[in-house]
């Protein structure tokens, strides 16, 4: 390594005021290093100038106060109900606070306490406040004075064993050590500072954890975003260079005996979008750099035919082509679909599957090696060890989020180091996409081929459902199916919601008795859930009750009611994903969205409603629900990739950051200059998480 940043990176007990036992309690938090310390982020912070005095806060307002403890104890009701109350003062004068059912607090607030209190102000044998939240700020024998506070006061995650105040008081005794030693992990000269419109990476922290003003606050999460955007563009941009550049690639050729006929055959015109797409991957595939392209698009935009114009410029250079998809039956679907595009072409598609048995595998495999065949569709089958291609050019991978990272890293690994097209289906905003899939370039199908009838979408009530069963009821009646999704598998005594094993049973023996239902959800094994899709798709089943497992599947064009009960409990995103799942066939078809919601969560799905297009539904989704877990949990640690970037609103923070470290890494791939080591000591102290998940190094 470079340089050593041992200092931070030393155990939590030899801070001032921790030790063995304590840090034991830290490492429950998953604070275990004096740099995770640093790290720990603020929950909340509160304006002093916000904070009212005591004396001032009159009954009806909702306020925001800071007092000691002069008495407390719980106050017993004749129904045996208990009540912690505490008197608050400061120079303007008292108040009591009340924490009605809470006794328990009598063990953990002393008198002498320092708090920080917020609640409505009511009137009850004089003015009372009832804290919906409140931070213990100090001990009294901590010797912290009130002065000492600052104008922000800064509320951590805790916990009954490590409250507040010892967080405090922590912080209060090693803050400015931590900041001294960050001072030697500033990687952007003044310049860029500067240029960057950002602060230091001390004084970011700084404001972090000892502001003087929100303004302040936001300039230090504002420089932490970046870092962290910086470094997760850093290590893609160094996977994007060892796939794409490090080696050269294949330069396709394109001839047109196959692209012009298959364009000829088509009964329909290319979209505009699929056409400047298409631009985009022959653009990349006709140089020598290797093709790593993420083709986004919406249910029905023409992502399969984009890709098979794609895989026929592959075999105009001599080369084979292969789509993977994660399912048996997905593939089965493509592999349909593909044959009878290239049927008139007079070229035969192979598919390989794992369910196949010893013989077909065999004859297919030996297909693959002699070149035989020129275009395979497939599962995982397709990347195992005893496969191999004589002349490898085009990895296509489809709904390329169900493939972890990792799984996504090495697709395409052959020797003849083939171009990669991965699909998805999932409309995500282009920042997030940036964040998710910063090692491949973006391609956006954002124009639906004009006919397509718009699902319809209508927002019911509860006590609307006869209506909607007697629905459900003519459409079977005219020969199509139905799915019916709930939040829930099973019941549950937490939440008051309905089920689809519950409610499987009641509609298959109470309300559709004299139809075929079936019940699909994902605790059933993959063979349970192939044959059961199977099933549906071979209108066996009339009623498909299910949960979200079915949000990315299969197109059944005969299905053309979607009925999605407790609608509030879903992503915008997964409502679009199931809405995706009806509208396939020529029919007219209906999404019914069921939901008790209150006015908040009702105005989301309004918006829903609203909208067809997946891209806004995303970028909506994002600013109400957040970014949540990007790279899912099985992806990599219990730690968020993003902890202080907001996708919503730092667009431009990323693209600064994607632009940097892809300039970085094509002027220097391994970090080795003398103006880079510390970026490259930077990465394995501060991001080693991000490196194990991309396999970097």
């Amino acid at each position: 390594m470079a340089q050593d940043f041992s200092q931070l990176d030393k155990p939590i007990q030899f801070l001032k005021g921790v030790g063995p036992k304590r840090s034991e309690t830290f490492g429950r938090m998953g604070i275990v290093t004096a740099r995770d310390l640093l790290y720990h982020v603020p929950r909340r912070y509160d304006d002093a100038s916000t904070i009212q005095p005591l004396g001032d806060l009159d009954v009806g307002m909702d306020g925001t106060a800071v007092g000691r403890v002069r008495s407390k104890g719980i106050i017993p009701t004749r129904s045996g109900f208990r009540i912690f109350q505490a008197v608050l003062e400061d120079d303007s004068g008292m108040i009591t606070c009340a924490w009605p059912g809470q006794p328990w607090l009598d063990r953990r607030i002393r008198k002498g306490d320092l708090l920080l209190v917020t609640g409505p102000v009511k009137f009850f044998h004089g003015r009372q406040l009832q804290p919906r939240e409140f931070t213990l700020l100090g001990r009294e024998d901590e010797e912290e004075e009130e002065g000492s506070l600052g104008t922000i006061f800064v509320s951590y995650p805790a916990s009954e064993e490590m409250p507040q105040w010892v967080l405090r008081r922590v912080f209060r005794k090693n803050l400015d050590w931590l900041l001294k030693q960050v001072q030697s992990e500033e990687y952007l000269s003044q310049h860029e500072i500067g240029e960057l419109g950002l602060i230091s990476l001390a004084a970011a922290l700084e404001a972090l954890h000892r502001p003087i003003s929100l303004s302040q606050v936001e300039a230090g999460r504002k420089r932490l975003a970046f870092d962290e955007l910086f470094f997760l563009q850093l290590v893609q941009a160094q996977v994007r260079f060892q796939q794409t550049e490090a080696q050269p690639g294949i330069a396709f050729t394109r001839t047109n005996e196959l692209i012009k006929p298959l364009h000829s055959s088509l009964p329909f015109d290319l979209t505009g979008a699929q056409a400047r797409v298409l631009r985009e991957i022959y653009s990349d595939m006709s140089s020598d750099l290797r093709m790593r392209r993420l083709l986004q698009g919406d249910v029905g935009s023409g992502k399969t035919v984009v890709a098979l114009f794609a895989m026929l410029l592959a075999l105009e250079g001599d080369h084979q082509a292969v789509l993977m998809a994660p399912t048996e039956i997905l593939a089965e679907q493509h592999a349909r679909k593909i044959g009878d595009m290239l049927a008139p072409l007079g070229i035969e598609l192979l598919l390989l599957t794992g369910s196949m048995t010893p013989g077909q595998k065999a004859e297919a495999h030996a297909a693959l090696a002699d070149g035989s065949a020129q275009v395979a569709v497939g599962t995982h089958a397709l990347i195992q060890e005893s496969v191999d291609f004589r002349r490898l050019g085009l990895v296509v991978v489809d709904e390329q989020h169900r493939f972890g990272v990792r799984q996504r890293m090495v697709l395409g690994e052959h020797e003849s180091r083939p171009d990669v097209l991965v699909m998805s289906a999932t409309p995500i905003p282009r920042s997030m996409a940036m964040a998710l899939y910063g090692d491949l370039d973006l391609s956006i199908l954002d124009e639906l081929p004009p006919g397509r009838k718009p699902v319809e979408t209508r927002l019911l009530t509860p006590d609307q459902r006869s209506k909607v069963y007697a629905f459900v009821e003519e459409e079977i009646e005219k020969g199509r199916q139905a799915y019916m999704v709930y939040p829930l598998v099973d019941e549950s005594e937490k939440v008051d919601l309905l089920s689809a094993t519950e409610e499987f049973r009641r509609l298959s023996e109470e309300v559709f008795a004299d139809r075929k239902v079936g019940l699909l959800h994902g605790q059933l094994s993959g063979k349970e859930k192939d044959g059961i899709m199977r099933s549906f798709l071979a209108k066996e089943i009339d009623l498909l009750v299910a949960t979200t497992v079915i949000e990315v599947g299969i197109d059944v064009p005969n299905a053309t009611v979607m009925i999605i009960e407790h609608a509030e409990r879903f992503g915008l995103s997964q409502l679009h994903q199931l809405r995706g799942r009806v509208g396939r066939g020529a029919d007219q078809s209906t999404c019914i969205l069921i939901s008790q919601a209150g006015d908040l969560a009702r105005e989301r799905l309004k918006i829903f409603q609203g909208t067809a297009d997946g891209f806004e539904i995303a970028r909506a989704d994002l600013q109400i629900r957040g970014q949540g877990d990007l790279f899912g949990s099985q992806q990599h640690g219990k730690d968020p990739i993003l902890r202080f970037a907001d996708l919503s609103r730092d667009e431009g923070l990323l693209r600064e950051a994607q632009s940097r470290a892809r300039g970085l890494v094509a002027d220097d791939p391994d970090l080795q200059a003398p103006g880079n080591s510390q970026l490259s000591a930077l990465l394995e102290a501060r991001h080693r998480e991000k490196l194990q998940m991309f396999g970097v190094g």
